[in-house]
Formats: C-alpha cells, structure tokens, sequence
C-alpha cells in the first residue's frame, strides 16, 4: 500500500516577500496518516471566547419559557433558535463582586472588572487599582500558550477614557474585562485594522506598513506563488478549505480598506482612529470575523470581546432607538423605553447569531469552530433601570470539544454566584482550581 498523502505541520506557514506570513487552518494534510495521532489531530483544538454587553437587559423578554430541554425561545433570544442544540442559557446567576459591599455607588464601575474574574473592584480614582485575574487569562495559560497570540482583546468603543468615570471609581475599571493580574487590566482593541495586522501583519516597521497600505497592496499578494505551491499537494477537501480561508482575509482586508477610505472621506471627528469603520454592524461584524479567522488560524484560541463599554452613549437609529443606548437603559419602568432596549437587546442578540453561524459554517477538524468553541454571552447587569446584579441574562453556547451538552435552559438556585459558572468554564481547559472569586462551587453543566 503506497502512501501520498502529504504531511503539513500544524503550525505552517505562508511565507511571502518582506517577511509577510498567513497561518494555516486545520487540514487533512497536518494530520499524520496512519498513526496514532490521526483521530486526536482530527478533533481540533478547544477555543473560548468571552463577549460583554453593559446595561442589562429586559429580562421577561430574555427569559425562555420552560426549563430543561423543553423550554421556549424569548423574543430576545428569538435569533439564536438555529443554533439551539449548541446552546446553554442560564437563569439565577448573580455578579455579587459587582455590589456595592459598603462602596456606594459605582456599579458601572464595578461590573465590567468583576464579569469574568468574580472579584470586587478595590473603591479607587487613581493608579492603584485592583480586581482579579480574569478567567480568560486563566484559559489562555492552559489552552493558548503555543499560539501566536495567547489571547485577543477587542472592543468597539473607545477605551481609553482616564480620570473618574463613575462614583470613586477610576475609568480604568471600565476600560477593560480582561486583566492580566490582580494590578493590570488588558487594553482592547477597537481597530479592525490594527487586530488584522496584529493577527496577519508581515513584521514590518511603521513606515513600511504606512507605503504598503498606500500601494494598497494585500498581505496576500506576497504569498500567492508559495500558496500555489502548496495546492499542488493538497487533496481536494484541503484545496477548498485554503481557498475559502484566504478569500475570507482578503474579504476582511477589502472591507477594512473600504472602512478607511469612507472615514478619510467623511471624517467627522478629527480623531476617529482611521479603520473603524462608520456603521456599527460593519465594524461588530468584522471584529466577529476576525476572532473567527483567529481560531480557524489557530493565531490565539482565546477571545474578549465588549460589544460595548459600560454608560455607552452609542445610539441605534437603524433599528429604532435614536436616543444613547445607556439613557434607555433608565427607562423608569416606561413602557416605551423598555421597548426601545428589548430592541437593543435584540439587536445586540442577532449580531452575535451572525457570529456563531460564522463558526458553524467554518470547518475545524472532524467538525466546525462551534463544535469546538466554548462563548460565554452576557452582562454583569440584570435590570438596568435598578442597577441590581441579580439574575443575569447569561449563555453559553458551542459545544467545547464535546465538553458541553446544549439544547438546555438551566435554572440555577436564585442569586448562584456567577464565578460558579466561571469555575466550571475553567474546568473545560483542565486547568484544576478549588475556587474562583467568590464562588461557592460549580454548576453542573
């Protein structure tokens, strides 16, 4: 019996002029034929992602009816029905790190810190700040640390306000869900073209990416001749997955280019950083594609992503909702209002079924991104209007390398601590730990 098929390491490149590079997805081709490994290498790799949404929601829109296998879809939640065997919704959970606990006000403050870490934020308007090492960080140390990139942060708001921003407390604390140590919050990314230079870039200095972008020449244009090089020895399933992977990074290129020309052209704002793109849903989605190009590329295997920052003043016109999307959230039990953030919630919820869709339709391994992926959805708010932290609008959804059974709402005993559900996500890594923030056990997932 003759064996051709080619062996690719898993972490080949394409190498191009000017030191340019794109990292390969998973393909047939990287898995050793006839050995041991062929059905571990075919699995692919267990991805997380983590994604923020401030002020709450409308949560008898957002509760599904029924609990168990059996429930019904909320209005809210209505666009994630596709995607219901790979979805966990979570009912009972409170952020209590995100209470005052003596320090008055500043739930803004306190909320985006203590979302993934489980801490309560130490009262402070200087430098001095504390809070907790976050979950993703936790993940990244035991699940990304052979990638490029041991964890991506993204946001699509500015975060880079100092000073106060809430109540005693620094805007550092808002700035951020991601934090390094207990003393370093991570910044996030709001540029689309940074994150793609930061995922694909050639290593380049600044003044040559500046000339590159100005002979608005593609990252893979310096590696066309070695990728046709490649295809000659790829079987036809790895041909059609190489293709597809580069037609994205070139899709996602063009758009951030096109972003750029409409911002150089009908800059309104001296100092929008030039990439962001004018619309929201085009900037939400492509900072969606590249975290998806990131796991397909196995770049980083690890992902935040606040869809906005705490007293966001973005306004939703396209759907509606003219006024700032923090405004709305005081709705002072008017019905008007609160339709106007079921609408936001809503919005909020089809972007993020774009994503997931994203990852279902990318193949990875024996299955696709979703099979392998582990996205935790939700906010450190309940309802707005009373700046409670109890119960949270909270998903998980993919299935985690077979690690997480979905099709479930789960009702979990009233005022649970969220760093529970934080325990039990860092259980899926195999990282060991008896404790979390202020976790009192584990869910049962």
């Amino acid at each position: 019996m003759f064996l051709t098929k080619r062996h690719l390491d898993r972490r080949t490149f394409l190498k191009g002029v000017a030191g340019a590079s794109i990292a390969l997805p998973l393909l047939d081709a990287m898995i050793p034929a006839l050995t041991a490994q062929s059905k571990t290498a075919a699995v692919g790799k267990l991805r997380m992602g983590f994604i923020y949404l401030p002020h709450g929601a409308v949560m008898d829109k957002w509760t599904p009816v029924g609990d168990g296998k059996n429930f019904k879809f909320s209005p809210i939640l209505q666009p994630l029905e596709p995607f219901r065997d790979r979805l966990n919704i979570i009912s009972g959970l409170a952020n209590r790190a995100a209470e005052s606990q003596g320090d008055g006000g500043g739930d803004h403050a306190r909320s985006a810190p203590s979302f993934l870490s489980g801490v309560h934020p130490k009262r402070t308007e200087g430098e001095d700040l504390r809070a907790g090492i976050t979950v993703d960080q936790l993940a990244a140390k035991k699940i990304s640390q052979d990638t490029p990139l041991p964890s991506l942060e993204l946001g699509t708001e500015d975060t880079g306000l100092v000073g106060v921003c809430d109540v005693g407390y620094s805007c550092a604390y808002m700035n951020s869900i991601a934090w390094r140590t207990e003393g370093a919050p991570l910044p996030m990314e709001i540029n689309p073209r940074v994150v793609f230079e930061r995922l694909f870039g050639d290593g380049s200095n600044a003044a040559e990416r500046l000339q590159r972008k100005k002979e608005d020449r593609s990252i893979l244009d310096s590696v066309t001749r070695e990728a046709a090089r490649l295809d000659k020895g790829l079987g036809q399933r790895d041909r059609n997955i190489v293709s597809e992977y580069l037609d994205n990074v070139r899709e996602i290129e063009r758009r951030i280019e096109r972003a750029e020309k409409q911002s150089s052209e009908n800059l309104v704002v001296p100092d929008t950083p030039i990439g962001v793109p004018d619309s929201f849903d085009e900037h939400a989605k492509l900072m969606f594609d590249l975290q998806a190009l990131a796991y397909q590329s196995e770049i980083t295997r690890v992902s935040t992503f606040m869809l906005a920052r705490d007293l966001s003043q973005r306004t939703f016109p396209q759907i509606g909702v003219p006024e700032p999307h923090h405004t709305v959230s005081h709705h002072g039990n008017n019905p008007v209002q609160i339709g106007k953030l079921q609408k936001i919630n809503t919005y909020h919820i089809t972007l993020f079924a774009y994503f997931l869709e994203k990852l279902r339709s990318t193949p990875d391994g024996d299955g696709n991104l979703l099979d392998h992926t582990l996205i935790m959805y939700g906010s450190s708010m309940a309802n707005p209007n009373e700046h409670n932290h109890s119960p949270l609008p909270m998903l998980l959804a993919g299935g985690a390398n077979g690690r997480l059974q979905g099709g479930r709402h789960l009702k979990v005993p009233e005022r649970t601590p969220l760093a529970n559900l934080l325990l039990s996500i860092v259980d899926r890594t195999g990282l060991e730990m008896n404790a979390l923030g202020d976790s009192t056990g584990r869910l049962d997932l």
